[in-house]
């Protein structure tokens, strides 16, 4: 079930990002990224493309990296003290 939802998720900001490579109000290289990333484990072709930008980038996905981990680090200090997580 949760392949199914990633290709859908996935497919759709695909399709959304080349919407908005011809709309001027969507930033469609944003969503392409997007899907990319999120079909990356299961589409051969994305893996591809990300290992690629990753190599050429290193610093992007290194920050990337970083911020998600303070992102997770900070809900779970916020879990630990009893809040109400959305």
């Amino acid at each position: 079930m949760k392949k199914v939802y990633r290709h859908v998720f996935g497919w759709f900001f695909v399709l959304l990002g080349i919407i908005g490579l011809f709309l001027p109000v969507l930033q469609g290289i944003l969503f392409l990224f997007i899907g990319a990333l999120i079909l990356a484990p299961e589409v051969p072709f994305f893996r591809r493309i990300i290992e690629d930008l990753r190599k050429r980038h290193p610093y992007i996905f290194d920050q990337a990296k970083n911020l998600l981990n303070r992102m997770q680090a900070f809900f779970r200090k916020k879990n630990h003290r009893g809040d109400i997580l959305l």
